[in-house]
């Protein structure tokens, strides 16, 4: 019986980074002996363990639904009374200090819906491992500071089971009797557990290799079903433009001979770097032009370049504890982020990962969930995979590296990689690397790992015309949030540019302050008249900027910037001054927004992709996090308003481009990606204009298209409108792509994201579809974490959408508490909501916390975001 659940009624323990004790035992080696069935699994394990330090504490192996069978030391079977189990832990006394310890168990891989360590995948048995899911295959101290050489054997019957995958290298395989195969991988290299992978299935490999830079061929090996092949080629390209990078920028160096990557439907992440074999949610490898975007190109170029990354940042090094997760997370989003941008347009990459961070990680901050990168406890650590851990994480590498240069930042990156190869070590491992290759002092920096919240920072500019001078003056305040709160100054990079209002240009380049206090001031002088100010260029730091600038400066900046965020942000900031003051009651000026997007348009020298992301209006929810308290249907019909009369004001324009940007043809070249992104938003305004045509322009784009980019954009602006083309597209796109289930997921998603009338109902509606299941994550998220993603149709006045989301939360959390748990933040949000909605959520809230046998999973988000 799961033991997770049963237990989940009572409160778990907390478990606090102060109380970190070294492991009283290591595991050098480990042999494992599978022999594969969904129905029955068989696992032996043989651990050589030694005793570490001088104590007589016993060996505790973590385990957890697992049904033992025997267990042996050094040779000789134990008896009952030789070993005990506590809480799913085997306990073994043990006299001396080596020992040769053998387990085997029976697992059920078939009825593990969780998950998490071996699991059946559409005719595969694969596993998931981290965090704590290898005690779920075998006993063993599961914890990343237990580093262990792995040599694994697998058995199962070859028809069914033709493949046979682990870390490692390939060793031995061969026929055995009655149609049965096996298989041997050895992984040379010490690894934790949560990095162990194995996959067994029928499945086709899309074979290439790579030449490393000290001439090393290396097996590259794609595993997916054999109809999906041919949409691996991009994946494969990513994972050679990867590994070249890496080499390029960072000096590493594959270090195997083989390196595959496995494609799962049902997976609870996007993705697994375990050593050599790297485990995909399927949606991150399967492209092609048919059934795939745009973004979903540039999320499996990013995705596979992530968990390639990780061989280094993360199992060639890594944690000594989970508390130290942003170690390799943060560090790997900021080079998976780094491979992106010069993969493509840095400016662009740059305003998506800021639109995440905001998107997700400041509102993570604002709530009752807010955790500093480096944590202090936790109930269940599956729930710091989050936000904060990984973006704002990425943010805190991307300051250091700003403050160090890249020469002196590859020198720290090199002494860490160097100093720590084969270790588990800690962030401040990481800094104190910085530190010492980059010759310089981080004390102060590292409040970034300790201290929650987004800081904000207000700088407010004085110009004396007398004498010429500006002086900035600046203060930094950091909320308080839970268990915080009292905070110290941070160490804060300010990055900023002085613009001459008349000529345009830059006065004296770009300039970096470390601002240190929580109030400080700096002085420039030989202005002529006031001079513009470009503030948080490139978003240097991630903060909130409160800077006294007029409409007239930011329509400026516009203009004018040379920096492509800061541009991109004062369109946005232009938007926000004026849909804030409409949904405060005032009239809608939409003059300088509408002036500033006809030049923007009309600037030639400018990337398309470019264009598309500075014109268009910012999401409802990030309209939200900049008020008091968030009124939904206000910033729906004001946002609605202001993008009717950008639309009408600028119908020609729109409806040039439109026609333009559809002539380039279909390819994944630059031009012709940014061309398709302007396209739709030109498409979205003409639509958003009630031109009569909008509906059957939008169709016919839809039925036209050669490409899902196209052809989902405009359903996506059709399934949010009320004409007929709406059930037309629906249904015709449906029926193109039934039995395809990373389409059908975008089906749901389209629908659920929608801003039609009824989207509650909607959704309600399509939780009974035929197709929909809780068991599929990815079908899961589909529907209702896009619904509790749109901030409009979740918080309808009714409650139906909290109830609804609360329903779906209480039934998956039975199958699947990891997805479970992250449907739980939406409803966190309950102060932010007038007094009715915020009523209604914490009721769901406590709704889902008064659930008998609740995982711990979803009992800490729900209790955290009550508290």
């Amino acid at each position: 019986m799961d033991t997770q659940t049963t237990q989940a009624s009572a409160a778990p323990p907390v478990i606090r980074r102060e109380d970190y004790k070294a492991p009283l035992w290591q595991v050098p080696q480990i042999a494992l002996e599978f022999d594969l069935d969904p129905a029955a699994t068989l696992v032996k394990a043989r651990l050589t363990v030694t005793r570490a330090g001088s104590h007589d504490r016993p060996l505790r192996l973590d385990g957890d639904g697992l049904t033992p069978r025997a267990v042996s030391v050094d040779g000789k079977a134990l008896s009952a009374g030789d070993w005990r189990m506590d809480d799913g832990v085997l306990i073994i006394a043990l006299p001396g200090d080596d020992h040769v310890v053998e387990t085997e168990v029976e697992i059920v891989p078939a009825s593990n819906t969780q998950l998490m360590g071996l699991y059946a995948s559409g005719g595969l048995l694969c596993t998931q491992c981290e965090p704590e899911g290898f005690r779920r295959i075998t006993f063993f101290p599961d914890r990343p500071d237990v580093l262990s050489r792995y040599d694994v054997t697998m058995r199962a019957d070859k028809a069914a089971y033709p493949v046979l995958l682990a870390n490692g290298d390939p060793i031995e395989q061969g026929d055995l009797a009655d149609g049965r195969h096996r298989a041997r991988w050895v992984d040379p290299f010490p690894k934790p557990s949560y990095l162990f992978a194995m996959v067994a299935g029928n499945l086709a490999c899309n074979a290439d290799s790579f030449t490393t830079m000290s001439g090393r061929e290396v097996k590259l090996g794609i595993w997916v079903a054999e109809n999906d092949l041919p949409r691996t080629g991009h994946a494969m390209k990513a994972l050679k433009d990867s590994m070249a990078w890496d080499e390029r920028t960072y000096g590493r160096e594959y270090d195997l001979d083989v390196f595959n990557i496995v494609a799962v439907a049902d997976f609870n992440f996007g993705a697994m770097e375990n050593k050599g074999l790297n485990i995909f949610n399927s949606r991150y490898v399967l492209a092609d032009p048919e059934t795939a975007t745009d973004p979903d190109y540039d999320a499996i170029e990013s995705v596979v370049a992530h968990e390639y990354f990780h061989n280094w940042s993360g199992d060639r090094v890594t944690c000594r504890d989970w508390f130290q997760l942003s170690l390799k997370e943060g560090f790997t989003v900021y080079r998976d982020q780094s491979f992106s941008a010069d993969m493509g347009s840095p400016a662009v990459k740059r305003i998506e990962d800021v639109r995440v961070l905001r998107a997700a990680q400041f509102q993570e901050d604002a709530g009752p969930l807010a955790h500093p990168i480096r944590p202090e406890s936790y109930m269940e650590i599956s729930n710091f995979y989050t936000a904060t851990v990984y973006n704002k994480g990425a943010e805190v590498i991307r300051m250091m590296a700003l403050l160090l240069g890249p020469e002196r930042f590859r020198k720290g990156t090199d002494l860490y990689f160097a100093r720590h190869d084969g270790q588990a070590v800690t962030c401040e491992d990481f800094v104190k690397a910085m530190e010492d290759g980059g010759d310089i002092d981080l004390s102060q920096f590292r409040l970034w790992y300790s201290q929650a919240g987004t800081p904000r920072v207000t700088v407010r500019p004085s110009y004396d015309p007398e004498s010429g001078a500006l002086t900035l003056a600046m203060r930094q305040t950091i909320p308080a949030t839970p268990g915080q709160d009292v905070k110290q100054p941070m160490a804060i990079p300010v990055k900023f540019a002085l613009f001459d209002p008349a000529t345009g240009e830059k006065h004296d380049g770009e300039e970096v302050l470390l601002l240190t206090e929580a109030q400080m001031e700096t002085r420039r002088e030989g202005f002529a008249q006031a001079p513009v100010l470009s503030i948080n260029r490139g978003f240097a730091a991630p903060v909130i900027i409160e800077a006294e600038q007029s409409a007239q400066d930011l329509a400026f900046l516009a203009a004018h910037d040379d920096d492509p965020f800061s541009r991109y942000e004062a369109m946005q900031q232009l938007m926000i001054h004026a849909l804030l003051g409409s949904i405060a009651g005032g009239p809608l000026d939409s003059a300088a927004v509408i002036d500033s997007i006809r030049g923007t348009i009309a600037d030639a020298a400018l990337d398309r992709s470019f264009v598309a992301e500075a014109v268009r209006l910012p999401s409802e929810a990030y309209l939200g996090d900049q008020m008091q308290v968030v009124d939904p249907d206000a910033i729906h019909a004001a946002r609605d308003a202001l993008q009717r009369e950008i639309g009408v004001a600028l119908q020609k324009e729109w409806r040039a481009i439109h026609a333009e940007c559809a002539r380039n043809g279909f390819s994944l070249s630059a031009d012709a990606r940014a061309a398709r992104k302007l396209r739709g938003v030109a498409l979205n305004y003409i639509v958003a204009s009630d031109a009569e045509d909008g509906p059957a322009l939008a169709f016919d784009q839809f039925d036209r298209a050669d490409n899902m980019t196209e052809r989902q954009a405009a359903l996506a602006i059709l399934a949010s409108g009320a004409s007929g083309e709406r059930a037309q597209a629906l249904a015709a796109f449906y029926d193109r792509y039934a039995g395809n289930a990373l389409v059908v997921d975008k089906w749901f998603q389209t629908q659920a994201l929608s801003l039609h009338p009824d989207v509650v109902e909607m959704v309600e509606a399509l939780g009974q579809h035929p197709d929909f299941t809780l068991s599929n994550p990815n079908r899961a998220r589909a529907l209702y974490a896009a619904f509790a993603a749109n901030q409009w149709g979740f918080n309808s006045k009714d409650g139906k959408g909290y109830r609804m989301v609360a329903d779906a939360i209480i039934a998956l959390d039975k199958l699947n508490p990891q997805t479970a748990a992250r449907l739980v933040p939406p409803l966190g949000r309950w102060r932010r909501f007038d007094d009715e909605r915020g009523a209604m959520m914490k009721a769901e809230l406590e709704r889902i916390a008064a659930t008998p046998n609740l995982s711990k999973d979803v009992l800490e988000q729900a209790t955290k975001s009550l508290a």
